[in-house]
């Protein structure tokens, strides 16, 4: 009976992961629109429920960010299976694009300190995803050698300049341009 008690609490908790990233997603990374009531709601879950896999809105949002970061990193290895290596990086920037969407209002609802912390344990697993996709560029002579993950994070900051009704005109010309100053420079001829 207590392993049930568990599998349904685990249930619980994805669902109510899973609508509250559906809300998000749908609000453009809106927090302040984020009810917690109606993500219970949607989750099939009483607002107790909620409150007991997360006591307050931040713990939530942390559980969010987390799966967003998941995910992102999960999708690297099936991406290189199924295409170039600049195509997978470029698909994977493409899903960074909607990553940020969701990082930008959980990062501005999440305390700095807590924040800070969130940051320091999991984002080196972002940046490792991004040396793994920018190395199997270089080694197919796709991406500049001289480029590392460091160099593709500074020019993604420009992303979270972007003003909110602007993100989906703009976010995809952001990577394009961001993906071809990663092709090595042509040979000139002499």
């Amino acid at each position: 009976m207590s392993r049930e008690r568990r599998s349904d609490a685990v249930a619980n908790r994805d669902r109510i992961v899973e609508a509250a990233r559906a809300e998000l997603s749908r609000s453009n990374g809106a927090v302040d629109d984020l009810k917690l009531h109606l993500v219970a709601k949607a989750a099939g879950v009483g607002q107790g429920t909620l409150y007991r896999h997360f006591p307050t809105r931040e713990h939530l949002l942390a559980e969010v960010y987390r799966h967003e970061l998941t995910e992102l990193v999960d999708a690297v290895a099936p991406l290189l299976a199924e295409h170039p290596p600049l195509r997978a990086l470029t698909g994977w920037l493409d899903r960074l694009v909607e990553y940020a969407r969701v990082k930008r209002g959980v990062m501005a609802a999440i305390e700095a300190s807590a924040w800070q912390d969130l940051y320091a344990g999991q984002h080196h697993r972002l940046d490792e995803a991004l040396e793994l996709l920018l190395d199997r560029g270089k080694a197919a002579g796709e991406v500049r050698e001289e480029v590392d993950a460091a160099d593709v994070i500074l020019l993604l900051g420009a992303l979270s300049r972007i003003p909110g009704p602007e993100w989906d005109k703009r976010a995809p010309t952001v990577v394009t341009v961001i993906v071809d100053g990663l092709r090595p420079s042509r040979a000139r001829p002499s």
